[in-house]
C-alpha cells in the first residue's frame, strides 16, 4: 500500500473525521520493538536452531513451558493486552500468511532487534546479533495490512476503530551491544539522536497508515541489571548509586536517551494534534521497584532469579536455560528474571502502573480489566 492512492486518501480522511465516536477501549494491538515485547519472533526465525530461551525454565510461571518470551511467563505488553480484553499476541513469525487472522493484533518484536539497522550499526563498529531491525518490523506490517483491508471504505473501519500501537521498547539493543562490545559511552552518546531518529521515522509511517493511537517506551535503567553490574563490576565506590547500587554513569545514559525521546514526541504531538501519542516511562515505572522493592513485594531488586552464581547470580557463559542453570523457588520475589530481562511479576508491576496512568504521559484508555 505504500505510495498507493488508497494510503493518501485514507490518511487525509482519519484526519478530517471526526472523533467524537472514539471507542472507550482498543480493538487491537500491534507491538514492535525487541526482548522486552517479543513472544515468539526470535525462536520462529532460528528455523530450528538452539537457543537458551527455548528452553525451561523460561515461561514455566504462566505459560508452563518456553513460548519464545524472555522471562519466566508475561511481559508488559501481555498485561495491557487482557487488561483491554484482548487476545495475548501471537508473533508475527509464528505465521506470516495468516491476515486476517491478526485482525486482533500481532506481535512483530523480536529479541535483540535494534532501532537502526544493522548496517548502520556495522558502519560504527558494531556487531548485532539480528538484523530485524525496527524497520524490517514496519515492513511486515506493511506487507499484513493489505491482507487486514483491502478497500477504502474497509481501511477507514479498521484503523478508526483505534487499534493501539506500541513503537518498542525499541533503542536499547542499539546500545548494548555497543557497551558490552567495549565502546564507551561517550562514543555511544554521539549516535543517540541517530536511534532516536530512526523511533521517530517510525512513528510517522505508522501515522501515515493511520495509526492515532501509538505508545512509545523510553529505556530501562540498565546500570541496575545483573549483566551490567556483572559486567562493569568497579572497585570504586562512587561509579553506583549510594542508595540502591546500581551504576550511576549507565543509567545516566538511559535517562539521556530518554529526554532525547519525550522532546521529539512532543515535537511530533505538534506535528499530528489529532494522533494521540504516549510516552511510557519504562525508566521510572523499573526504578520504583529497585529503589523500594519491598513495596511491591519483591526480596531481591539486583540479583537474578535464574542464573549460575557471583553477586548478582549472572554468568554471561551460563545463562539461564543452559544446562545446570538453576532457578529461583520463587521468582514472584525478584525483580530480575534471568540478568537481563525482569520476572512476570515486576512486568506486571509495571504494566499496572502504565494502566493507571502514573507512568504514561498521556494515559492509556480506562481498561476493561480492573487490575
Amino acid at each position: 500500500m505504500k505510495g498507493s492512492p488508497l494510503l493518501s486518501v485514507l490518511t487525509a480522511l482519519l484526519f478530517l473525521v471526526p472523533r467524537s465516536s472514539a471507542s472507550t477501549s482498543y480493538t487491537s494491538i500491534f507491538s514492535f520493538g525487541d526482548s522486552l515485547a517479543d513472544t515468539g519472533n526470535l525462536l520462529q526465525s532460528l528455523a530450528g536452531r538452539s537457543h537458551h530461551t527455548a528452553n525451561p525454565p523460561y515461561g514455566e510461571t504462566y505459560f508452563g513451558h518456553p513460548t519464545g518470551r524472555c522471562s519466566n511467563g508475561r511481559l508488559i505488553v501481555d498485561f495491557i493486552a487482557e487488561a483491554f480484553g484482548l487476545p495475548l499476541l501471537p508473533p508475527y513469525l509464528a505465521d506470516p500468511s495468516k491476515g486476517r487472522g491478526y485482525v486482533k493484533g500481532v506481535n512483530f518484536a523480536v529479541a535483540g532487534a535494534t532501532a537502526l539497522d544493522s548496517s548502520d550499526l556495522v558502519s560504527k563498529n558494531i556487531r548485532p546479533f539480528t538484523n530485524h531491525s525496527l524497520n524490517v518490523q514496519l515492513a511486515w506490517f506493511e506487507k499484513l495490512l493489505p491482507s487486514l483491508c483491502s478497500t477504502e471504505a474497509e481501511c477507514h473501519d479498521y484503523l478508526s476503530s483505534e487499534p493501539l500501537f506500541f513503537v518498542g521498547e525499541i533503542g536499547g539493543n542499539d546500545y548494548n551491544y555497543a557497551f558490552f562490545q567495549g565502546m564507551s559511552i561517550e562514543k555511544v552518546k554521539a549516535y543517540v539522536r541517530d536511534v532516536v531518529t530512526n523511533i521517530e521515522n517510525a512513528v510517522h509511517k505508522l501515522i501515515g497508515y493511520g495509526a492515532m493511537h501509538l505508545m512509545v517506551p523510553g529505556n530501562l535503567p540498565i546500570g541496575c541489571l545483573p549483566i551490567y553490574l556483572t559486567k562493569f563490576h568497579s572497585s570504586d565506590p562512587s561509579d553506583y548509586d549510594a542508595e540502591i547500587g546500581c551504576l550511576t554513569h549507565y543509567n545516566e545514559f538511559a535517562i539521556y536517551h530518554n529526554s532525547c525521546l519525550r522532546d521529539t514526541i512532543k515535537k511530533l504531538r505538534k506535528m499530528y494534534p489529532k494522533a494521540r501519542i504516549i510516552y511510557a516511562d519504562y525508566y521510572g515505572a523499573a526504578m520504583s521497584l529497585f529503589k523500594d522493592p519491598k513495596k511491591y513485594g519483591f526480596e531481591s531488586a539486583l540479583r537474578a532469579c535464574c542464573g549460575s552464581g557471583g553477586p548478582y547470580n549472572y554468568n554471561a557463559n551460563a545463562a539461564c536455560g543452559e544446562a545446570a542453570v538453576n532457578a529461583c523457588e520463587d521468582p514472584s520475589k525478584y525483580v530480575n528474571w534471568d540478568g537481563i530481562h525482569l520476572t512476570e511479576k515486576a512486568y506486571e508491576t509495571i504494566a499496572n502502573g502504565l494502566l493507571s496512568g502514573q507512568f504514561t504521559e498521556p494515559a492509556l484508555k480506562k481498561p476493561k480489566v480492573c487490575r
